[in-house]
């Protein structure tokens, strides 16, 4: 498993994009979409709702279990992936690409994420 080194992660297992023009995208990482299992149904925040870092802000269902989705982020949510709702399967088969799962128009520098190899050693167990 290979986490883009361009994007920021949360221990909750969410990743978060760079912003542009103060918009990020937050996501699942490969890691937490395989512990999932194939997620069936996806539950996003509004669009124009308000979330915040490390909050509950959604639900991912698979064939496993159901799983809160926790916002990386403190902003006001300005896209869902309608493709991802249409088919959550994206989830797991895209995770970093086409199963994103919303855009978060950032309140605050977020604080506490991970590079990706830090990510890594923590969600392999090898975190020092």
């Amino acid at each position: 498993m290979s986490n883009p080194q361009q994007l920021r992660y949360s221990k909750e297992h969410e990743w978060l994009s760079a912003a542009e023009d103060g918009v990020s995208t937050v996501g699942i990482t490969e890691h937490a979409a395989n512990a999932l299992g194939d997620v069936v149904f996806v539950q996003l925040p509004e669009v124009g709702s308000t979330v915040t870092a490390g909050g509950d802000c959604g639900e991912l269902e698979s064939t496993k279990s159901v799983s809160e989705l926790y916002s990386p982020v403190t902003g006001e949510v300005t896209e869902i992936n309608e493709d991802v709702v249409e088919d959550p399967s994206l989830v797991n088969s895209a995770p970093f690409e086409g199963g994103w799962l919303f855009r978060v128009r950032v309140a605050e520098e977020p604080s506490g994420l991970l590079s990706a190899d830090e990510y890594t050693a923590f969600s392999t167990g090898e975190e020092s």
